[in-house]
């Protein structure tokens, strides 16, 4: 106790503003559940496993420590399970997980000999337990980026169904029997609640669904809320409404109401339908969830050295399957695992090294590839297997908590809970590990990555272009008209056709044909010629249509190819290709090394001045005229026809009425080049656009979304002319020395994505280690006798020694 008293000056009552570390060392791994139990910093209020506390004492010499250890208790095996009343886990009301039950055990501990002294104790000095007290009233700095729950979204009441107004035209709806009223469907039938049309409703992905009678239906009429028949119980909550001019699922109080219009009696009826949500579902659960998971095989766990796996903190699946192939590259492991030691990571980390990403890189390098965490957790109930009755050994793995606060401090996306893009993800990742190893490539793994492109920009007064530039991706189009499986194609949609006239689906999903396209013709696609137009040639001194090859001026170690799946249907959907990539263990990219100028050819001028002056865009006469007799200012119409690029009456008028209120509409005209139309900015950041980059890249193409959504990702498909610095690009790329090999390649990690969407669904990760596949799917960590190998969103290969 007097050496206690002695050391109370190092002792602090953190205050509210405070952070406080109580649940993870900040450094590894460890937890209060931790053999050694946790120790909090008295005077920082970080927390250290039991290997770490000695050396938070050599470098802050801070001598106080909380030490919080929990130790298992033993329950009775068969206690009741209590039933859920909330979609969720591990929440009050949701699931009960079995979680195994701990006592906790709390003392005062005073370094370097590891005095102990227990707490609660009337012996302490007044100020420790204050301090203990506000530790463990507070909320710990870890809990404040909570884990998202698994918690169903609420659906809203509807105030079209509040309001809705019923015709009085006789419709009775008979309680079976139901057909579409414009096709032969029989299932996924919608009844409209304003006329009482029942009609099919949209069509899926996969061909089957409706006919999208049903949503035609509303775009005729504005009937806007519908209720899908086979749902409608004595339970109406559980029925499936639809507001249509909202587009999504809602509630409606008055449902019985609305149905008793059309002489339904909703408690008789039976659940013959599934619920749009749960169609969705079972879809992604019968191939792509089955096929990249792996689902219904026994999957033999792997513990040990590299097989630790992420516990997923809500939505973090994007970060866990792309770190875990990161860490399975030589370059990452040797910097943040091999030659750093966490104790050297700590040495030279800040104060605080919650907030340092080198500290929480090399935490996360230990955690994953020291096998300390992959060890068989405590046995569940739910562990075993009924069939044999043996038990199946599972790991807990690591939540990446510190890292995700970390990297994502400098993204909004990325910072907040919602899922997000794998492919964004890895290049902001190598993004901030370039920026904190600025001015030591030799320590900066990121390089491995990194390789050269070179374009050749042909102009039709034969001179050429050169463009440079670095990348860490090779972005590929899928060319689906090189399918290899055309007839069967071709013979499947026939057959479609054929049932969808006497309305019947597809059984399963395994009857779907899916185009197979054979990665080599995704990397041939990439270098061929292709027409880009509007190009602006300073020799000719006009827009014309050149000729554009594409080459890589370096191979990395590891080549990161990302498939584009996720492309824009007409009328501006997003929509994941449905399409299998044939990809070989081993690839050899020799021959799409550039070859650089060649003798003979002749280089187009640099552009001066006035060339790479945006043209100034003048009011079409016809448009100004037009919107004038509708009595218009004509001012006002001349900036709407040039904010339009005079793209029609229609276009102008709806910018003009929703720019009548701006504060410069009666400024003369600028000479300045014109402004990007913010409802064409708008649309693109709908698309996941940053705002920033459709605004440039709207600029770079002349106002036309399509191009600028091609510019966005490869912005030298549109234009020469555009703001980018050619000139800087190839200067860059001289001054920074790059990786080279040669170009043939082992296939060693691939991020597979289930889902309709990047920003929904769930990544897998299946990297090749010590010979075999594995299968990283969160913290679940397993030999693959199957690996998805055709249904990557990344493929990550590694050069072979040449």
């Amino acid at each position: 106790m007097d050496l206690l008293r002695a050391n109370l000056a190092r002792v602090r009552i953190p205050e509210p503003t405070n952070r406080i570390y109580k649940h993870e060392c900040c450094i590894s791994f460890d937890t209060p559940k931790s053999e050694g139990g946790l120790y909090i910093d008295m005077n920082t209020f970080l927390a250290f496993g039991k290997d770490c506390v000695g050396w938070n004492f050599e470098k802050t010499g801070n001598p106080v420590y909380l030490h919080i250890r929990q130790t298992r208790k033993l329950v009775c095996e068969d206690r009741p399970l209590k039933k859920p009343t909330l979609l969720a886990i591990g929440v009050d009301g949701g699931f009960d997980n079995n979680e195994p039950e701990y006592e906790e055990t709390k003392n005062i501990v005073i370094l370097p000999d590891y005095v102990t002294l227990p707490f609660p104790s009337v012996e302490l000095p007044e100020k420790v337990r204050l301090a203990v007290d506000a530790i463990l009233m507070a909320e710990g700095a870890e809990r404040k980026e909570q884990v998202a729950s698994w918690t169903a979204d609420k659906k809203h009441v509807s105030e079209y169904a509040l309001n809705l107004q019923q015709l009085d035209n006789g419709v009775i709806i008979q309680p079976s029997g139901w057909k579409c009223a414009k096709c032969n469907k029989t299932e996924n039938l919608w009844l409209n609640l304003t006329d009482g049309m029942i009609l099919c409703g949209r069509r899926n992905w996969d061909g089957s669904g409706g006919n999208n009678h049903a949503i035609e239906h509303f775009k005729e009429t504005g009937y806007p809320v519908a209720v899908k028949l086979g749902t409608i119980t004595a339970d109406l909550d559980a029925a499936d409404v639809f507001s249509y001019p909202e587009d999504e699922s809602v509630l409606d109080p008055l449902l019985a109401q609305h149905l008793a219009f059309f002489g339904i009696d909703f408690s008789s009826l039976q659940k013959t339908e599934m619920t749009t949500a749960e169609r969705e579902l079972d879809q992604n659960t019968n191939f792509d969830w089955n096929r990249i998971q792996e689902s219904g095989q026994e999957i033999l766990p792997l513990f040990g050295p590299g097989y630790t796996g992420l516990v997923n903190l809500g939505n973090s699946c994007y970060l866990a399957a792309t770190m875990q192939v990161v860490f399975s590259t030589r370059s990452f492991c040797s910097r943040y695992y091999m030659t750093q030691s966490l104790k050297k990571a700590f040495e030279a980390a800040p104060a605080d090294p919650t907030v340092d990403l080198n500290t929480q890189l090399a935490k996360l390098a230990h955690g994953l590839l020291s096998g300390k965490y992959a060890v068989p957790a405590p046995e569940k109930e739910d562990t075993t297997n009924v069939a044999n009755a043996t038990p199946i050994a599972k790991q807990d793995g690591i939540p990446p908590r510190m890292f995700k606060g970390v990297i994502a401090a400098s993204h909004p996306e990325f910072s907040t809970m919602r899922q997000q893009d794998a492919l964004e993800f890895f290049l902001h990742f190598i993004d901030q590990v370039e920026r904190v190893n600025a001015g030591k490539p030799e320590f900066d793994p990121s390089t491995s990555f990194k390789f050269g492109i070179e374009e050749r920009l042909l102009c039709p007064s034969g001179k050429v272009a050169y463009n440079r530039r670095h990348d860490y991706i090779l972005s590929l189009s899928i060319p689906l008209h090189l399918a290899t499986n055309k007839d069967e194609i071709e013979a499947f949609h026939k057959s479609k056709a054929e049932r969808d006239r006497q309305g019947k689906e597809v059984r399963s999903t395994d009857e779907i044909v899916r185009p197979r396209v054979r990665l080599v013709d995704c990397l041939r696609s990439f270098v061929a010629e292709e027409e880009v137009h509007d190009f602006y040639s300073n020799e000719l001194k006009a827009k014309v249509t050149a000729t554009k090859t594409a080459g890589l001026i370096s191979f990395p170690d590891y080549l990161v190819l990302h498939m584009r799946k996720f492309v824009m249907e007409a009328g501006w959907v997003p929509k994941k290709l449905d399409v299998y990539i044939d990809v070989p263990d081993t690839i050899d990219i020799s021959d799409m090394r550039s070859k650089g100028i060649q003798p003979g050819e002749e280089l187009l001028p640099e552009p001066v001045a006035e060339d790479m002056a945006e043209p100034k865009v003048l009011a079409d006469d016809d448009i100004v005229s037009q919107l004038v007799s509708m009595g218009f200012n004509n001012l006002h119409c001349q900036k709407a026809a040039i904010n339009t690029s005079n793209a029609g009456v229609e276009v102008a008028m709806n910018w003009l009425l929703s720019h009548m209120d701006d504060a410069d509409i009666d400024a003369p005209i600028s000479q300045e080049p014109q402004s990007v139309d913010q409802s064409k900015v708008d649309t693109l950041v709908s698309f996941g656009f940053q705002e920033d980059v459709a605004r440039k890249a709207l600029k770079a193409s002349g106002g036309d979304i399509e191009k600028a959504t091609d510019w966005i990702f490869n912005p030298t498909n549109v234009s020469s002319s555009s703001d980018m610095d050619v000139s800087s690009s190839t200067t860059s790329i001289a001054d920074s020395p790059l990786p080279d090999g040669g170009g043939a390649y082992r296939l060693m990690g691939i991020v597979s994505h289930i889902g309709t969407s990047t920003h929904c669904g769930h990544y897998v990760a299946h990297i090749n280690k010590d010979g075999q596949w594995v299968i990283f799917n969160d913290e679940k960590v397993g030999v693959s006798k199957n690996p998805p190998k055709d249904m990557g969103y990344l493929y990550v290969f590694e050069r072979l020694n040449s």
